[in-house]
């Protein structure tokens, strides 16, 4: 069992864009979810573009650069990147694995 780090800061909110049979969008949701329960100052939210309506294009203007891939995650409005940056960035900053 993972001991729960407490809140360091403001609460973080990251938001997951992806769509359905994405295995790097499971993957995602997955290491969002054990943020959640490592965290008590991380929250998510998963959207999925399909049902929302929302292109690459309407990414990538979110983003400030071309988006081929998703999941495209944001952690605080501020673009992460997909699963592998994301990943990597929970394991420097947010503690994932510890």
């Amino acid at each position: 069992m993972h001991k729960r780090l407490k809140k360091r800061r403001e609460n973080m909110f990251a938001v997951i864009f992806g769509r359905p049979g994405c295995p790097y969008c499971v993957r995602a949701v997955q290491i969002a979810e054990q943020l959640t329960e490592q965290r008590d100052d991380f929250k998510f939210r998963y959207v999925d573009i399909h049902a929302e309506g929302i292109t690459k294009e309407d990414l990538a203007k979110s983003a400030g650069k071309p988006v081929n891939t998703v999941p495209q995650i944001f952690l605080d409005e501020q673009h992460i990147g997909g699963c592998t940056d994301f990943e990597a960035y929970a394991k420097a900053n947010l503690g994932l694995y510890q």
